[in-house]
C-alpha cells in the first residue's frame, strides 16, 4: 500500500518539478516508508512506500530496459508469475513482474495479475504511460486533465493540493452523496477528476488517452450446476488459496474480526494456516440499546485460537477525532462505518501490525443483503430495486428536489443485467460496479491509510469469485439468510459463530449521538456554506433535533459529513479541534 501520482504530457511539455514535489507531500500518508521519483522527457512518476514485501530492494520507481513503474497495492501472485514467465527480475518486489510482463504482452500485461493494485509505467521506447486498477477497484486511481496533458494521484486530494484542478462541485454527484452516501462511475463530485474504473487499463500517448481496456471482476453467464457438497469442496479450496495468497508479507499481519460470517470464514481460514494466533481487531460501542459485536467476536476468537483485541468507541472519542477522519474521505462516502474503521486502523499500528485482512466483499460475492431478497421478487410480490427511494426523500429539508440522482445507479443496473444473470446475480453485479469500490473500499482505504496499514480482502479475489458469484440461487439464499454456502462452511469449520443465526446488521450509533447535542450542532451544520447552499437552514436544526429517529438520524449524519468535508476539500480550511471547534471557526 503506497502513493503514486504523475504527469504525463504532450512532447516538448516539460514537468515541473514544484508539482511533482506537491504531489507527492499530499501523499505522503500513504507512504511513511520512503520515496522516489521518474523523470524523462515529457512524463514524471513519483512514489510514497509503505514498506510490506521486499523491505530492502523494493523501492519505487522499478526499472526494466525502458520501461519504470510505480504501484499502489500487492501483487499476489508475484512467486508464481515470476516462476511460470521465467522473469529475470532484479528486485524481490512483487510489484516488479507487471513491468517484465507489460514488455512482453503489452496491453494485456495485467489479465494474470491477481492482487489489489494502482500502477503507472512508463515505456520510453513506446512513448506510453499506462495506468491501470484491479478489477474490483480495491486500490485508487484518479485522473484530470490539466493544461500540457493529463495528471492522475492515488487521492484526488493530491491533485487540488497540487493546484492542477480547482475544487468544484458536480451537484450530480452531490445529489447522489446525499441520498445514497456514495458516488458512482467514472466522474468524480469533483468536476474534471475522473476515476480509473475498476478493472481499466488506460494507455496515454503524447499527453492523451489513446486506447481503454476493462477487465471484469466478476465471471459471465448465470447460474451453474453444483451441489452442495462439490460447492462446499470448491469453496474451501478457493478460500484456503486466497487466504494463503494474502498473507504474504515481510512484516506482521492481523484480522479484522466483526461479529458475523465473512470475517469468521477469514479468521478459521488463518488459524489453519498460520502456527501462531491470529491477532484479530474488533471495534465496539459503549451505548445501551445498540449492537456491541464484540461478544460474538471474543467467542469466535476464542474459538480459533486467536489473540483478540477490542477498541471501545464512544462519544466524545467520535466527537473530537470526526473531522480528521471525513477529512481523509476525499473521494467522500458518508459511510458511518468510517468512524470504527479509522480506530481499528489506529489501534492496528499501535500493535505494530502493518497489514490487516477483513471480511469485506462477502455479503457482495455469496448474495448476504436483505436488498438482494428483495430485488430477486417480482415487483407484485413486493421486490423493488436496490436503492430505490434515497435519504431526503420526503423530508422537505433542501431547498430543491434532487433531480437525476439515480441516473447513475440505473445505468450501472442496465450493465449489471447481462444475458443468463438471475436478478439476484445482477443485484451483485451492480453492487460490485459501484457501492464496493466507491463505498466500502475507498472507507477502508483512506482509513487506513491514514496510520500507514494496508487492508487486504481475501474475499475479493479471482478464485474466490469464480467459486461463488456463479452458483445457483438457492446456495446464497434460502429462506430469510443470505450467504447460505458460506454460511455452511462457517458452520464445519467455526461453529462456535453460529453462523446460521440472524443476520444483525452492522450499526453506529451515529443518530443517538447526534440527537444528544442536536440543538448544538443542527445550527452550526445549516451555517457551513456546502449545507447553506442546499439546504433550508431551519429544516436543518429540526431534523437535528429529531436525529433519535432513524430517517432523520441517516440524513443529518449525511449533512454533517457533507459539511466537513465541504469545509476540507471545497473551501480548503485545515482547522484542528473537535466538531464543534471546527464548525464554528469562522
Amino acid at each position: 500500500m503506497c502513493g503514486l501520482a504523475g504527469l504525463a504530457l504532450r512532447q516538448g511539455e516539460t514537468p515541473s518539478v514544484a508539482v511533482l514535489d506537491a504531489l507527492a507531500r499530499a501523499l505522503a500518508h500513504r507512504g511513511p516508508d520512503g520515496g522516489g521519483h521518474h523523470v524523462s522527457g515529457s512524463v514524471a512518476l513519483a512514489h510514497t512506500r509503505l514498506a510490506i514485501i521486499d523491505l530492502v530492494t523494493g523501492d519505487q520507481p522499478l526499472f526494466a530496459g525502458p520501461a519504470a513503474l510505480v504501484a499502489n497495492g500487492e501483487i499476489y501472485n508475484y512467486v508464481e508469475l515470476r516462476e511460470a514467465n521465467r522473469l529475470a527480475c532484479a528486485t524481490g518486489s512483487d510489484c516488479e513482474p507487471p513491468l517484465h510482463l507489460w514488455r512482453r504482452d503489452g496491453l494485456a500485461f495485467a489479465d494474470s495479475l491477481r492482487g489489489m493494485y494502482a500502477l503507472a509505467l512508463h515505456d520510453r521506447a513506446a512513448r506510453q504511460v499506462v495506468l491501470a486498477r484491479d478489477p474490483f477497484g480495491i486500490k485508487p486511481l484518479y485522473m484530470a486533465e490539466v493544461p500540457g496533458g493529463i495528471a492522475f494521484a492515488s487521492e484526488p486530494q493530491a491533485l487540488l493540493a497540487a493546484g492542477l484542478v480547482r475544487p468544484r462541485v458536480r451537484p450530480e454527484a452531490r445529489a447522489e452523496l446525499l441520498q445514497v452516501q456514495f458516488t458512482t462511475g467514472a466522474e468524480t463530485i469533483f468536476e474534471g477528476i475522473c476515476r480509473v474504473l475498476p478493472g481499466e487499463t488506460v494507455a496515454i500517448a503524447d499527453g492523451a488517452v489513446v486506447e481503454r481496456r476493462r477487465r471484469p471482476a466478476l465471471p459471465e453467464g448465470g447460474p451453474e450446476e453444483i451441489g452442495e457438497e462439490a460447492a462446499l469442496a470448491r469453496l474451501d479450496a478457493a478460500l484456503e488459496e486466497s487466504v494463503a495468497l494474502h498473507q504474504r508479507s515481510d512484516v506482521p499481519y492481523g484480522l479484522f474480526l466483526s461479529g458475523g460470517v465473512d470475517s469468521a470464514a477469514v479468521l478459521a481460514m488463518m488459524a489453519r494456516l498460520n502456527e501462531r494466533p491470529v491477532l484479530a481487531f474488533t471495534a465496539g460501542f459503549d451505548i445501551p440499546g445498540v449492537a456491541d459485536e464484540r461478544p460474538a467476536a471474543a467467542e469466535a476468537a476464542r474459538a480459533a485460537g486467536a489473540r483478540h483485541v477490542t477498541v471501545a468507541v464512544d462519544e466524545a472519542m467520535v466527537w473530537r477525532h470526526l473531522p480528521e477522519i471525513v477529512a481523509r474521505m476525499d473521494d467522500p462516502a458518508a459511510d458511518y462505518a468510517i468512524i470504527p474503521t479509522w480506530f481499528l486502523g489506529r489501534a492496528a499500528r499501535a500493535h505494530g501490525v502493518k497489514v490487516v485482512l477483513s471480511g469485506e466483499g462477502g455479503d457482495e460475492i455469496f448474495g448476504g443483503y436483505g436488498r438482494y431478497r428483495a430485488a430477486m421478487r417480482p415487483w407484485w410480490l413486493g421486490g423493488k430495486a436496490p436503492r430505490a427511494h434515497g435519504s431526503f426523500d420526503r423530508l422537505d429539508v433542501l431547498r430543491a428536489p434532487l433531480a437525476a440522482w439515480r441516473d447513475g445507479i440505473a445505468a450501472a443496473e442496465a450493465a449489471a443485467a447481462t444475458p443468463g444473470r438471475t436478478r439476484l446475480m445482477a443485484a451483485q453485479a451492480l453492487d460490485v460496479a459501484d457501492w464496493l469500490p466507491n463505498d466500502l473500499l475507498a472507507k477502508l482505504d483512506r482509513c487506513l491509510m491514514a496510520h500507514g496499514v494496508e487492508g487486504r480482502t481475501p474475499l475479493l479475489d479471482p478464485g474466490v469469485a469464480a467459486a461463488a458469484f456463479r452458483l445457483p440461487d438457492a446456495l446464497k439464499v434460502r429462506g430469510h439468510a443470505g450467504k447460505w454456502l458460506l454460511r455452511q462452511w462457517v458452520a464445519r469449520h467455526l461453529p462456535a459463530v453460529e453462523p446460521h443465526r440472524p443476520k444483525q446488521g452492522f450499526t453506529v450509533p451515529v443518530g443517538a449521538w447526534i440527537a444528544g447535542v442536536g440543538a448544538r450542532l443542527g445550527p452550526l451544520v445549516a451555517a457551513q456554506p456546502g449545507v447553506a447552499e442546499i439546504a433550508k437552514p431551519d429544516r436543518v436544526a429540526a431534523l437535528f433535533r429529531h436525529a433519535a429517529e432513524k430517517r432523520a438520524g441517516f440524513a443529518a449524519w449525511h449533512l454533517l459529513f457533507y459539511a466537513l468535508w465541504h469545509r476540507r476539500h471545497v473551501e480548503g480550511r485545515r482547522e484542528e479541534g473537535d466538531v464543534f471547534a471546527v464548525l464554528a471557526a469562522r
